[in-house]
Parts: C-alpha cells; sequence; structure tokens
C-alpha cells in the first residue's frame, strides 16, 4: 500500500511537470488532483452542508432544476483546416457555435397587476380585460418563497419599487400588504439619479415613427454626397476630353488640395497661395465651357452652383482672397469639444454580455480608470430598441464613460452619434472594428471596416463632424493572421480625426487564440503618435502590465483578465499579486448580485436575470488560479487551469468548470432555480489552445 502511494505521489508530481509543458498552469503538488478525485470532493462537500436554501425546497426542486445542466455542455464544433486532408491538423474557432439558441423565458407566470404594485390611486386602466392578479392574498399564496430577510433596494434607497412582487418583500412588507417606506432614507436620496442614459418614452416614440431630426447628419451627407459625384464628374471629363499639359498639371494639383481640405495636417502658406491661382485658372475654364462646379479648398470657399444650396436652405458663401485664418482652416463650432485625456489610465475593455453595469461597477471599486458600455448596434438604437438603449446606461461612479457603436454605413453611424450626441451623457465614443463574429463581419462592419477604408473614413469623419466628445477607434492586427494591416491604417485614423486608438494584437482570424503580438503593438504606437495608442491582450497581473507599458504605450486596455479577476486593477496600481482569499470573492459576487437586482429588479424575473449574468461571469471566474496555490507566479491568461483542491471548500466549488457547481454557487445567493431554468455559457473559450 506504501509502495502504490509512493507511485500515485510521484506520478502527480510528474503531471504537474507535464501540465506546464502542455499550457496548463503548474499547481503545488499539494493541490493537484484528478478530474474523478475532484469532483468527488465537491459532491461530497456540497451533500455534507446544510445549506438554507435546501430546507425551503423540500421537494427537491433545486436537483431537478438543473435537469442537463448536471451534465457538461456540448463541446465546441472544431473545422479542420483547408483542404481537409490531414486529420490531425484541427483549426478550433473561437465561438461557441453548438449552443442552442433559446428564447427568454418567463419565470414568473402569475404576476400582480402594475396598478397594485405602483400603489396607484386610481383603478386599472384595463378595466375587467385585465389579464394579471388582482387578487393580493391570492398572488401571495402562488408567489416564490422569499430568498433573504434584507432587501438590498429598500436598504439602499428607502423605497422598493418592486413592492409586493419583491423576492425580499419581508423586509418592507406591513400590515394590509402596504409597502413600507423610509422616509429619512427616501428625502435623502431624492433628486439622484445613480443610473443616467435612461431612454425617454417620447424619444423612443418619436425614433419609431421616424419624427427625429438629424440636421447635421444630412448636411454631411449631402456634402459628401456631392463631392462623389464631383470627384467621378472630374473623372470622366479627364478621361473624355484632352486637357492642356499645363491645366492638366494643376488640376491634379486642385485634386490633391480638395482631398487634403479635410485633413488634420493642414498645408504651408506658400501651398495655399499655388493652390489659389490653380482653382482661379481652372474655374475660369469650367465657367467658360458652362460647368457648374463647387470647389472648397483651405482658404477658399467657392461656390458656383449656388441654386442647389438655396433649395437646401444653405448660404451661398463669400469668395474670400487673402491672408488665411483660423477661420478658414478650422470649421468652427457652437461648443468646444471636450477634450479628454486618456494617457496613463486602465481602460476595461466594452465587453459583450459580461460587461454590464452591475460588473463595471465591481471593476470601478477596484480601480478601472476607464470604462465603455457594451457594443450596441446603430441601427437598432435608431429604431428605440429598449434592450440596445439599455446598453448605453451610466452609473454615477463612472467617471470617465464612454459607449462603443457598431456599423458599416456612414448614414446610419453619422446619424446614431448626432441621435447621442444630444440625448445621453458620454465622455467619449467608440466605433468598433474589431469585432471578428460572422455576424457582424459579414455585414461589412467591426473588422470588415479595416478593409472598407473610404467607407471608414465617411464614418469617421462623419461622426466627427456631429460629436461634441471625442471620438474613438478600437482595432486589430488585420483580418488574416500573417497580414497585418493596422500599421497601414493608423496613420489614416490619425489624419482623420480620431483622439484615441486601442489595438488589439491579434487578427479576425486568430480570434482569441494564441498570444498577443506586443513587439507589434510597440511599431503601431511609434506610428500613432502624438495620437495615444492604448494596447490591448493577454493581460492577467500587474507584471503582463509593466511589461506591456515598456513598450510604449499610452495606456492599457483590459479584458478578460477583468472577467477572470477584476481586482486585477489593484493589482496594477500597487504592483502586487493578491492572494485573494475565497470570502472575499464570494463577497465581490454579492454585491454583484446585489448590483444586479438594483438594475434589472427584485421581483422573480429580474432574480432570474441576474442570475444568468452571474453564471456567465463565473464561466471567467472558474479560470482564475489562486497565488498561493501556484508552483509559478503569476498565471498566464494562455494556460488552462488544471484540477485543483483549495484550501477551503469554497475555492474548491469556485474553481469548477462545471456548469452544475456554478448554478449551486448562485443559489447560495438567489436561492434555489426556479423548474424550468436553464443555463448554457455563451462563451466556452478554446484560447488556452
Amino acid at each position: 500500500m506504501e509502495e502504490q502511494k509512493t507511485n500515485e505521489t510521484s506520478e502527480e508530481k510528474a503531471s504537474v511537470i507535464r501540465n506546464s509543458d502542455k499550457g496548463i498552469a503548474a499547481i503545488k503538488a499539494l493541490y493537484s488532483t484528478t478530474k474523478e478525485k475532484f469532483h468527488e470532493c465537491i459532491d461530497s462537500g456540497w451533500k455534507g452542508e446544510k445549506r438554507a436554501f435546501d430546507a425551503k425546497d423540500p421537494e427537491g426542486a433545486s436537483e431537478e432544476a438543473r435537469g442537463d445542466q448536471a451534465e457538461e455542455p456540448q463541446t465546441k464544433k472544431v473545422k479542420l483546416e483547408e483542404g481537409g486532408k490531414d486529420q490531425g491538423k484541427k483549426k478550433a474557432r473561437g465561438q461557441f457555435k453548438s449552443r442552442p439558441h433559446v428564447k427568454p423565458q418567463s419565470y414568473d407566470d402569475k404576476k400582480l397587476c402594475p396598478s397594485i404594485v405602483q400603489e396607484c390611486a386610481s383603478k386599472c386602466f384595463y378595466g375587467d380585460k385585465c389579464k394579471f392578479f388582482h387578487n393580493i392574498s391570492e398572488y401571495m399564496a402562488l408567489k416564490p418563497a422569499d430568498i433573504g430577510e434584507r432587501c438590498y433596494i429598500f436598504d439602499t434607497f428607502g423605497k422598493c419599487r418592486y413592492g409586493l412582487t419583491c423576492r425580499f418583500a419581508k423586509a418592507h412588507i406591513g400590515e394590509n400588504f402596504k409597502n413600507l417606506v423610509n422616509q429619512e432614507l427616501l428625502d435623502k436620496m431624492e433628486g439622484r439619479s445613480a443610473v443616467r442614459n435612461n431612454l425617454n418614452k417620447d424619444l423612443q416614440h418619436r425614433l419609431r415613427k421616424k419624427q427625429v431630426s438629424f440636421k447635421a447628419s444630412e448636411a454631411y451627407l449631402r456634402e459628401m454626397n456631392r463631392k462623389n459625384q464631383q470627384r467621378s464628374t472630374a473623372q470622366m471629363d479627364v478621361g473624355s476630353k484632352p486637357v492642356a499639359s499645363g491645366n492638366a498639371t494643376k488640376t491634379e494639383e486642385l485634386s490633391e488640395a480638395v482631398g487634403r481640405s479635410t485633413a488634420a495636417d493642414v498645408p504651408k502658406e506658400e501651398g495655399n497661395v499655388e493652390t489659389l491661382t490653380a482653382v482661379k485658372e481652372v474655374e475660369t475654364n469650367t465657367e467658360a465651357e458652362g460647368i457648374s462646379s463647387s470647389v472648397e479648398t483651405v482658404g477658399l470657399n467657392v461656390s458656383v452652383d449656388s441654386k442647389e444650396q438655396e433649395h437646401h436652405g444653405e448660404k451661398t458663401p463669400v469668395k474670400t482672397l487673402g491672408v488665411v485664418t483660423d477661420a478658414d482652416i478650422v470649421r468652427l463650432r457652437p461648443c468646444e469639444k471636450k477634450q479628454v485625456d486618456f494617457r496613463d489610465k486602465l481602460y476595461l475593455a466594452p465587453l459583450t454580455t459580461c460587461g454590464n453595469l452591475p460588473f463595471r461597477r465591481i471593476c470601478k471599486r477596484f480601480g478601472a480608470d476607464i470604462t465603455c458600455g457594451e457594443m450596441a448596434v446603430c441601427t437598432n438604437l435608431l429604431q428605440g430598441q429598449t434592450s440596445e438603449w439599455a446598453l448605453l446606461k451610466r452609473h454615477e461612479s463612472e467617471d470617465l464613460f464612454g459607449v462603443q457603436l457598431e456599423g458599416s454605413f456612414p448614414d446610419t453611424m453619422t446619424k446614431c452619434a448626432e441621435l447621442l450626441n444630444k440625448n445621453i451623457e458620454v465622455d467619449f465614443v467608440d466605433i468598433n472594428s474589431g469585432c471578428p463574429i460572422d455576424l457582424v463581419y459579414n455585414k461589412g462592419g467591426g473588422c470588415g471596416l479595416m478593409t472598407r477604408t473610404k467607407k471608414f473614413e465617411q464614418i469617421v469623419r462623419g461622426m466627427n463632424s456631429v460629436l461634441d466628445v471625442p471620438l474613438t477607434v478600437k482595432i486589430r492586427t488585420g483580418v488574416q493572421e500573417k497580414n497585418s494591416i493596422a500599421h497601414k491604417l493608423i496613420p489614416d485614423l490619425k489624419s482623420w480625426g480620431v483622439s484615441l486608438i486601442t489595438l488589439h494584437g491579434r487578427s479576425r482570424e486568430q480570434r482569441y487564440t494564441k498570444v498577443a503580438d506586443w513587439n507589434y503593438i510597440s511599431t503601431c504606437s511609434k506610428l500613432a503618435s502624438p495620437v495615444p495608442l492604448f494596447g490591448n491582450g493577454d493581460i492577467l497581473s500587474y507584471e503582463d502590465a509593466m511589461k506591456a507599458r515598456e513598450t510604449g504605450v499610452s495606456g492599457i486596455m483590459i479584458a478578460r483578465g477583468a472577467l477572470i479577476k477584476p481586482w486585477i486593477f489593484t493589482e496594477i496600481k500597487e504592483q502586487r499579486h493578491w492572494d485573494i482569499s475565497s470570502s472575499e470573492r464570494f463577497e465581490i459576487l454579492k454585491d454583484f448580485t446585489n448590483f444586479g437586482l438594483e438594475q434589472w429588479g427584485s421581483d422573480t424575473q429580474g432574480v432570474e436575470k441576474t442570475r444568468t449574468f452571474l453564471l456567465e461571469w463565473l464561466s471567467f471566474l472558474c479560470r482564475y488560479i489562486p497565488v498561493g496555490l501556484l508552483e509559478r507566479v503569476p498565471q498566464k491568461i494562455n494556460e488552462r487551469p488544471p484540477y485543483y483542491v483549495g484550501r477551503d471548500y469554497l475555492e474548491t466549488v469556485m474553481a469548477s468548470q462545471h456548469v452544475g457547481d456554478w448554478i449551486k454557487i448562485s443559489e447560495m445567493l438567489l436561492g434555489p432555480v426556479p423548474t424550468n431554468f436553464t443555463f448554457l455559457p455563451k462563451h466556452k473559450a478554446n484560447a488556452y489552445k
């Protein structure tokens, strides 16, 4: 028996060494274990612990509710390399395409009428036709049991707006089912709006009826179309009619001047004088031939076709000659653009699904300087979709906040920018030109913009013309893995007027596999100067951040690293490895659920929505390996966590990549799941390969 134990111990130690070679993080032999022993340890622990919610579920609903959740999700589809001849070579994708589409479920079939929940003085608007419950006693008998004794919303704001439907109603329901109010706290919170950028019902109605005016956007689009027509007409004239050699040279100079007229770099005065001369000669020739033309150059505004401008309600600009002034070079705006100092800041990346408002509040507590909302589709915003506008919400703790827009055409992107500029409070607007997913890319958005430079330029210039806040851009190295194009695009982005460039050190083809190319990011940061460039990719410790800063970037954007360990911002600022305990991590989860209940509601529907987002986050949190268990510090983001037993039971459970265990953790915070609850993680990453 002793020899057998010795052999098992030596095999475990050997597996630790082998794991480190296979891209698996090295764990101290004391904590390393096998998959079977790991799950056996967790299962025995759950059976041994008598939890409070077990008593609330006498029929065993929490076990039956999981159903298929007890099994691991179906593995991702793996596509063979092109040709498919070599079975040994496989190309893993970054999307969990085998995840079935699940429609949102209503977990609260028996709903109380809103007129009763809100304690309205008037009768129900629908009268006898109302399909909701009006009998409070009957509703309370059917309502699921309360989750806890205290209501976070009531304790924070003095009144819970969910009243009887709240799953913590014991804390604020008095006699005769009256919703109690803490008047002192309510008066203190009066007039304070913790969450901003809510969608106004009147604005939503006007968007759906297409009654919103976009004057600035339409003016830009008219000018853009006019220049495009003028350019195509000039090309046709040059191809069909012979031109004198002297005039041809000057026409070329003129076309170059028109192309530079909106660029950031302004030509010198000598160049302006030559351009003016060329313009005067070409104007004389075109007028003699009876051709209407409109030319706009630096230091000169000439308009021949004045009838068209009067038709659009625009005044004909006066011809000016003489010294070039600031008014000639810079288009004056009614208000000066807001200036934001992005340098030397930690930027929490816009993260789809997981980068919600409660998660951003957690990251702000740990020291994130810049936060950005989840990617919002511009066409959905223009249609007034409530779910899309929810992505723009901003908490009062987010002092430097931006929103990210996705789109592929200048008209919708420019109009959306003008809409947000007038109706929400943001410090900057970001263009997503780095999204790798097929749904976005195939429509020309995301990474597709990097290869459509004409449209990209029109989008950037158009949005810049209607925004009063800085415009930023997030890009990747390129589309193909071995064909980086970001270094070619960055000089153009500078001339188009962006205020910040964020570069993810991977291509669309790579998605999130392999390692980020920080050498390439360093090269691009030099090209971007003086425009700040932030680097993004593989930051999971303060040592990774320090190495990234040595490349010369202006700042760091953190994405998956923040999902795996949101306290990474504290580690970077304090330059230390934080061996955070399981109880501290559980408190973070508790704060997230409280913020989620505040954001999505404390009724049954809100509780289950909070649970869903919590489970999505747990699919990333389980990848964290405590510092005290590592054989080699720090943990790398592309190292897969092996099976290990933690220093206490909770730490072991948090390391589980089993969906059923995530649900058990959620039940510790939000009570037992409903009988019809289902969940599959949206992100089943293969980034460790």
